[in-house]
């Protein structure tokens, strides 16, 4: 064989890229499932990100898996900004580090949107690349504020863990028509915005699948939604089997199949993006 005129040729770089907002928009366009999970310490987070996560979610679920309380309302912005960080930190020397999203938890953004930018800032500067926070209706306009003043956001729609109280519960939401309408309104609302992501939860899946339809500027996270959405994310502790409460119905344990934390996660990001998880015969709803 004759050797090449061009001379040797450098090998291909396999390695990723870090996954940015506009990693994750370009995947949306491209039919590629997201895979998320949430992560609260700098170890986790690594690993995580090692088994090919897209994006990681310091979510106000620590306030449940790590802190020990019944819900989500007691976690304060300052436990957030910490989280975040150490987060942030285990992700520092990666090669394509995912993408951090963090929880605007439930005091840090209703009183004013003057409160929010500023929270958001808060979460920022400790490492988060995007805010996520719950709430259609009057959070529409707190999202397109913080939107216009460069600050990445995901939505969060159906069951929103700050307000179960109000809610009546965890109790699925959109099953009913009114109900339904107004779950789609908001989410194009939200898109419209200038949001980045919009978080499903607890939806019925034919519901998410069609609002996700609708959605093209703006991919759909499902969580307890089915398989319609552009991505999923489940909380860490959930998927590995180690919820301290009663699982929910449409968390799989993967570290039961797998027995190894590493290949869990794995095995749940290829489950992802071969659309095998969630199986839509887990939403009855």
């Amino acid at each position: 064989m004759s050797a090449s005129p061009y001379g040797s040729q450098p090998a291909a770089d396999t390695r990723r890229k870090p996954v940015t907002t506009a990693t994750i928009a370009a995947m949306h366009q491209r039919g590629e499932r997201i895979a998320m999970l949430t992560a609260y310490d700098a170890t986790f987070a690594a690993v995580a990100n090692a088994a090919g996560v897209d994006a990681i979610l310091v979510g106000d679920s620590l306030g449940m898996v790590c802190q020990g309380s019944t819900y989500t309302v007691s976690v304060s912005l300052e436990s957030m900004a910490y989280h975040t960080q150490c987060v942030a930190k285990g992700l520092a020397r990666a090669d394509g580090a995912a993408l951090i999203i963090a929880d605007l938890p439930f005091g840090a953004y209703r009183q004013s949107r003057e409160q929010a930018i500023a929270s958001a800032i808060a979460l920022m500067q400790a490492g988060a690349q995007m805010v996520k926070l719950e709430g259609g209706g009057w959070a529409i306009e707190v999202v397109a504020f913080l939107v216009e003043r460069g600050i990445p956001v995901c939505g969060h729609l159906g069951l929103t863990p700050q307000t179960v109280s109000a809610l009546g519960g965890y109790r699925v939401q959109g099953r009913e028509n009114e109900a339904a309408h107004r779950l789609r309104s908001d989410a194009l609302a939200l898109q419209q915005a200038g949001a980045s992501m919009a978080a499903f939860e607890m939806i019925p899946a034919a519901l998410a699948r069609d609002i996700t339809e609708e959605m093209t500027a703006c991919p759909t996270i499902g969580i307890g939604a089915g398989s319609g959405t552009a991505g999923q994310v489940l909380v860490m502790h959930d998927m590995l089997g180690m919820n301290l409460g009663r699982m929910p119905k449409f968390v799989k344990n993967f570290m039961q199949e797998t027995g190894d934390i590493r290949e869990a996660f794995a095995a749940y990001v290829q489950a992802v993006k071969q659309g095998v998880f969630p199986d839509n015969a887990q939403h009855a709803w």
